[in-house]
Order: structure tokens, then C-alpha cells, then sequence
């Protein structure tokens, strides 16, 4: 068939590719924030979706929703609106535009989601399609949370699970150290940048 020119060409992408060019972290807090979702699954067959936000900088987990369900755009809508909310207090919208980083699961790329994202100060950006490196951090926190929690802990039903995980971020928040940000927690690391 290619000795006759008979195969299909390759697809090399449309002209909106969405393509994350150089490192997800940033500089300062509150530049880019991104998200991403994994599976966790209990001793007894049940299955736990959770959903979180990250700070890119400083790596504070600024929210999380889980379910038994499968994550629908009012999940991520309410983790977007507690993730503000962390940070800012209750505000109608951001003192500045901040990226909210995502991939494209149905929940994030909703209509609905967009619109109070924009409306909120936050600007939806996807990563490509089957590309999990362009929203690493959001990658190595999932691996990390299953390696130093999950997979430690016990998992015996769903119940027990959605009961631990705040204990669990609050733990990574205040404790857990990080080689990028000089061996400290998302928490020690803010401390150290705030003036006086």
C-alpha cells in the first residue's frame, strides 16, 4: 500500500493546537493554578473520584472535591469557587487574571465551567489532548498522593476515603516537603516568601 501512495496521511494537528511550551511552574503565587482528577480505588470494589486545584508556584492544594460519581462540571464549578475562595476570601472576582490549567475532561471543557471561570478572573486553558506532561505538577501531585497516602492508608470503602482526604491534603499542605521549593512544605514555602 505505501509503495503505491495508498496509506492516509498522518495527522499533524489542526491550527489550534494547544501546546504548553516550557514549565508549568511560575514564579510567583497566584499566576497559574491547575487542575486534574484521578481514581482511587477501596478494598471493597468502590471507587473514589477526586478532583483538586493546585497553586503552580507554591504548590498549596487549594481545594478538592470527591465522589462516587463520576466528576460533572458543577464538581469542578465548586472546586474552582473553594479554590478562590482559599485565597481570596468570598469574592465576586480575582484582583487579577489567573490561568486555570486543565485537561480536557468533559467537567472542564463544559460550557458552564468556562463561563464562571472568565466571569470569576480565571483563564481556562486545556492541555493537548493525550499529552499528560503539559500538566505535570498536577501529575507528579496524583502519583504523590497515592504513593504517600493511598497506598499506606487503608482504603476500606468509599466512606473512609472521602473522610481522609482532607486529612491527607491538609497533611501535604503543612508538611509534605518539596525539592522545588527548597525542601519545604506548599505552606512553609508561602510563609518564607511573605515580607516582615
Amino acid at each position: 500500500m505505501k509503495a503505491h501512495d495508498l496509506l492516509l496521511q498522518r495527522h499533524a494537528g489542526g491550527a489550534k493546537t494547544r501546546r504548553r511550551d516550557g514549565r508549568v511552574a511560575v514564579e510567583r503565587s497566584n499566576l497559574r493554578w491547575c487542575s486534574d482528577g484521578f481514581e482511587i480505588g477501596c478494598d471493597n470494589g468502590a471507587k473514589v473520584r477526586v478532583a483538586f486545584a493546585l497553586d503552580c508556584c507554591d504548590r498549596e492544594m487549594l481545594g478538592h472535591v470527591a465522589t462516587t460519581e463520576g466528576i460533572k462540571g458543577e464538581d469542578v464549578q465548586d472546586r474552582m469557587i473553594s479554590a478562590v475562595e482559599s485565597r481570596f476570601g468570598p469574592v465576586n472576582r480575582l484582583p487579577q487574571m489567573i490561568e486555570w490549567l486543565s485537561d480536557n475532561s468533559s467537567g472542564y471543557i463544559a460550557h458552564e465551567t468556562r463561563s464562571l471561570a472568565r466571569e470569576t478572573g480565571l483563564e481556562p486553558k486545556t492541555t493537548p489532548v493525550q499529552s499528560p506532561p503539559s500538566n505535570g505538577m498536577a501529575e507528579a501531585v496524583v502519583r504523590m498522593i497515592n504513593r504517600d497516602y493511598v497506598w499506606v492508608r487503608p482504603t476500606p470503602d468509599a466512606r473512609t476515603v472521602m473522610e481522609s482526604l482532607p486529612l491527607w491534603f491538609e497533611h501535604y499542605n503543612r508538611l509534605h516537603p518539596h525539592k522545588a521549593l527548597g525542601y519545604r512544605s506548599p505552606r512553609e514555602f508561602i510563609a518564607s516568601r511573605q515580607p516582615g
